[in-house]
């Protein structure tokens, strides 16, 4: 099967076109035949005038004209022609090569060529293939112009566009940032009015609570949370005890003196009071690790608070902290007696990690200037302890004095997951 008679030709570029301007007939006719044998399209004219009409209307690639024509020089054509098609290439051909006629036609008319009479064939296809080389990259070099000139119009149009976009991108952000600045403050406003209406209830609790905000404030400024923990702890701070405003207040103030004072019915109320303080916290905050918070900071490391009976990492880790911070402040105690009643429930009630953060960045305890506090989480090798580690039954893991590495900080972290190390954690610094 033959697939090339299937194939569609590709259509040829059209034939250069070339302008004669001869006032000799058969001078023109030999000319116009021997170009054409080249492959050229050619119209020939012995008119000057007339091929000057025919500029009007027509393109050529170039132009080939006698100087001496009764009607009109050469020269003097060509300069004309020039007005018409700027790009074409124009060739004069005479038989007197004088400097003068030479100076003139370069200075007058931009020719490309000259040919001599009578010329050569070779010579003369050669001049007129490079006048025709000569037009191409004009016409090309223009057309690349416009082109030029057209996309850089279009960049400066989208330049113009990207900068009014840039603008409004950047009106917008500051809108939303004016927008995110009124909610922060609505935010902390609604949590102030909180903190008011439970001062207002009871103004004992008021003042918990307001210090309360200022231990978990403390501690979430450390490195020890995620941004939503961090959050987390800060608001639910401030909105954990929201739930007891639907209690009596005699209720409130008899708890003061013991949940053992309190009957079987008002213990019950009490222990839903995080519930009612987790569905009142989403009205100011909807983020629901602000509410777990609350619902868990009664909960007991070792599984026997309340509501829901959660132990150990079950509880949310802010939860575990503000637990804390809500039983020094709620306890009664002077500072250094509330602290160690802390420290003593340290593994049961607490999280012992919880326990020494709350110790670190409370600063209720006066260490000497060598001695400095630290979590278990950040127990690293080179450090020397102040103080001996034991395990919650008296066991000595690491004595006081020696030099931690990545073995005994691997040991002290094994006995931490079988049985959380209660005490605080003291390094030499």
């Amino acid at each position: 099967m033959n697939l090339s008679a299937h194939t569609p030709a590709v259509p040829s570029a059209p034939p250069p076109k070339l302008l004669l301007v001869d006032d000799e007939s058969l001078v023109l006719e030999m000319l116009k035949h021997s170009l054409e044998r080249e492959g050229f399209h050619v119209v020939a004219t012995t008119n000057p005038l007339k091929a000057l009409a025919i500029l009007g209307e027509q393109d050529f690639s170039a132009i080939i004209s006698d100087q001496r024509m009764p009607e009109m020089l050469g020269l003097d054509f060509l300069v004309e022609s020039r007005k018409l098609r700027p790009h074409c290439s124009r060739i004069l051909m005479t038989a007197v090569l004088d400097l003068p006629v030479i100076i003139e036609a370069i200075n007058r008319g931009e020719i490309f060529r000259f040919v001599a009479k009578p010329w050569l064939r070779e010579e003369l296809v050669a001049t007129v293939r490079n006048a025709v080389q000569r037009h191409d990259l004009v016409t090309r070099n223009e057309a690349l112009h416009a082109e030029t000139q057209a996309l850089n119009e279009q960049l400066r149009e989208a330049n113009t566009a990207l900068e009014g976009k840039v603008h409004a991108i950047e009106a917008e952000k500051r809108r939303v940032e004016a927008a995110n600045q009124e909610l922060a403050t609505r935010y902390e406003n609604s949590l102030e009015l909180c903190r008011r209406i439970l001062t207002t209830y009871d103004p004992i609790l008021g003042n918990q609570a307001k210090a309360v905000v200022e231990f978990a404030d403390l501690m979430a400024a450390t490195d020890h949370f995620s941004d939503s923990e961090r959050h987390a702890l800060r608001s639910a701070a401030r909105l954990c005890d929201l739930g007891l405003i639907g209690m009596p207040r005699e209720m409130v103030r008899a708890l003061r003196n013991g949940i053992d004072r309190l009957s079987e019915r008002e213990r019950g109320q009490l222990q839903s009071h995080p519930i009612y303080g987790q569905t009142l916290a989403a009205l100011v905050d909807h983020r629901t690790e602000v509410g777990e918070v609350i619902r868990a900071h009664h909960e007991r490391f070792d599984g026997l608070g309340y509501p829901d009976g959660l132990a150990g990492k079950s509880i949310p880790w802010a939860a575990r902290c503000l637990a804390v911070a809500v039983g020094f402040v709620e306890s009664g105690l002077p500072k250094a007696a509330a602290l160690q009643s802390v420290l003593s429930r340290s593994g049961r009630d607490y999280d012992p990690e919880a326990v020494r953060l709350f110790a670190k960045v409370s600063h209720l305890v006066q260490l000497p200037k060598q001695v400095r506090e630290i979590t278990l989480s950040e127990l690293a090798p080179g450090m020397v302890l102040a103080s001996g580690i034991f395990s919650p039954h008296g066991l000595l893991l690491i004595s006081e004095g020696e030099r931690l590495n990545e073995a005994t900080i691997a040991k002290i972290n094994s006995h931490n997951n079988a049985t959380p190390i209660a005490q605080r954690l003291l390094v030499q610094t």
